[in-house]
């Protein structure tokens, strides 16, 4: 096994999202991925009406006491969706990690609206954390969230200032805004450690599936840790993401998410070539 990644967002019973994605796209690749479970929800927020959920705060809490007892501890820390109650958690321990590279996916919205249960307080508080991220990789709609501008239509050089812009504000050392649609193509922009501004791009493929933006955080951390630079690691991400989608049955149903493991193959050939 190479590094050890710690992951810490919740677990879907159902579809290919969040933890269900994260573990085994980092494991095939050759981490060791950790976890920190936020909680546990019959199914993700998006599509299957009231969800359950059970929160995992006070376990959290049980569990990191333990591995401080037993001086464990994780060079690199992977966020997903966390909700309110592990928001809290996390800006009281982050501090705990500020010798971790930290990856934040901000994941809270999409589409211009907040995900069912999250309100702006949350915002407020997801502001706060972004400032110990490393990398944070927010869509669109996250990214307007997090700089307090109304979502709308941008243009792509106003995205790339957005980008800007929420490097310089949070003081972070890479960032990328993900999965804008523009014509019919899914276009990302990010901005490097010397503040080298890119656009990647990929043809929009036939259907949109939820979960691909823990898909895309999850691979982008495979190509960073195998050293790839983040332009690289992005268009890794991105056409990971599009050959998953390729291989998806027709008649898949998108709440499920796209066949990651159609594509893994190709994943763990690219971090095995730089890794």
């Amino acid at each position: 096994m190479e590094e050890k990644i710690l992951v810490s967002q919740d677990l879907s019973c159902l579809g290919q999202v969040s933890l269900s994605v994260a573990l085994p796209i980092l494991g095939a690749c050759g981490y060791q991925p950790d976890v920190l479970p936020t909680a546990i929800l019959s199914t993700h927020t998006g599509g299957f009406g009231d969800n359950t959920f059970l929160n995992l705060n006070s376990e959290m809490s049980k569990i990191i006491a333990h591995w401080r007892d037993q001086k464990i501890d994780f060079k690199n820390l992977y966020l997903g969706y966390l909700g309110k109650e592990a928001i809290d958690f996390w800006l009281s321990h982050i501090s705990d990690f500020k010798d971790s590279n930290v990856l934040l996916d901000p994941a809270m919205a999409d589409s211009g609206k907040l995900y069912h249960g999250l309100d702006t307080d949350y915002v407020t508080k997801m502001r706060i954390l972004a400032k110990s991220a490393t990398i944070l990789t927010p869509n669109l709609t996250e990214a307007c969230l997090l700089l307090g501008k109304n979502y709308r239509d941008f243009s792509i050089n106003e995205i790339k200032k957005l980008a800007l812009e929420l490097k310089e504000r949070f003081k972070l050392k890479e960032v990328v805004i993900t999965g804008i649609l523009m014509k019919e193509k899914i276009k990302m922009v990010g901005v490097s450690a010397n503040d080298q501004v890119f656009v990647i791009e990929n043809e929009k493929v036939g259907r949109s599936f939820f979960g691909t933006g823990d898909m895309f955080a999850s691979s982008l951390l495979v190509a960073i840790l195998a050293g790839y630079s983040l332009k690289e690691g992005v268009e890794i991400a991105a056409t990971f993401i599009k050959m998953a989608i390729e291989v998806t049955d027709l008649t898949q149903d998108k709440r499920l998410g796209p066949n990651y493991a159609g594509a893994l193959p190709w994943l763990m050939n690219k971090s095995r070539e730089r890794g």
